[in-house]
């Protein structure tokens, strides 16, 4: 087996060998030892995956937390929600780029509400140039999974990335691809039924958000979640705190904000 085997290491009772290439020799881990998160992967060396439809490298990662960890393990659609920070998004498209390079799927769909945070007046241009502004995150995450800062636009270019609003949801038929409903705690039940409504054959879907940031009587979160859960399709992480990944200045604020209950 080769160091890169690693890399099909999970949780639980394991039993590889390792090869050492500068040392020349191997040496196996019992089936008894328990390894902790840290354990399992300290020996996995990172590498590059080839996107043949776009020529990219693909960076492998690996997850960081055990909550990081239940989501790499599924098979199933997910819903992906808590605090910000914790890589819900990021890990959610490298699954997506990661199962085009397996060729499970053809593509990634990314899908958002133009809601923004706060008022920010008229914007000028096309409906394409304004729901670009949307796009930033996942312009950024393309730059770190593959190392290209044109990585996103190349993606789109080939038909690899389609990006959309729900205001334009309607009437289409998404086949083949996985499905990325982002930031969904800004979304409606009626929006979120719209783009569940949506999904044809072939698809995987993983919803995304922090749904303590909304009103879940309001609008209508925390019905569509019974119901997600009433399906027995979808795999349900939650992230808290302690999966926080972005920065020790986040983490530190979301904790400092939690202890005063704010």
């Amino acid at each position: 087996m080769s160091f890169l085997d690693l890399q099909q290491v999970r949780c639980g009772m394991l039993e590889f060998f390792i090869t050492e290439p500068d040392l020349g020799f191997y040496t196996s881990i019992p089936k008894t030892a328990v390894w902790t998160l840290e354990e399992k992967y300290k020996f996995m060396g990172k590498r590059s995956k080839t996107l043949q439809g776009a020529n990219l490298e693909l960076q492998e990662i690996e997850p960081l937390t055990q909550n990081q960890l239940k989501a790499f393990e599924s098979d199933k659609h997910m819903v992906l929600h808590g605090v910000a920070g914790t890589g819900k998004t990021f890990i959610g498209c490298y699954f997506a780029f990661d199962d085009m390079i397996k060729g499970d799927f053809d593509k990634l769909v990314l899908i958002r509400s133009a809601v923004p945070t706060r008022d920010i007046g008229f914007l000028p241009g096309s409906e394409k140039e304004k729901a670009s502004v949307y796009e930033e995150p996942y312009k950024d995450i393309c730059i770190e999974l593959f190392q290209r800062g044109d990585a996103y636009q190349i993606l789109k270019t080939k038909g690899l990335v389609h990006f959309m609003t729900t205001s334009f949801i309607r009437g289409v038929t998404l086949r083949n691809a996985t499905i990325i409903i982002d930031e969904c705690q800004n979304m409606s039940f009626h929006e979120l039924d719209s783009i569940i409504t949506r999904v044809g054959e072939g698809c995987r879907v993983i919803f995304c958000g922090d749904f303590r940031q909304a009103d879940l009587h309001k609008n209508g979160l925390r019905d569509f979640i019974r119901v997600l859960k009433a399906t027995e399709m979808f795999d349900v992480v939650d992230f808290a705190v302690n999966d926080i990944v972005r920065s020790k200045f986040v983490k530190n604020y979301i904790v400092a904000k939690d202890q005063l209950g704010l």
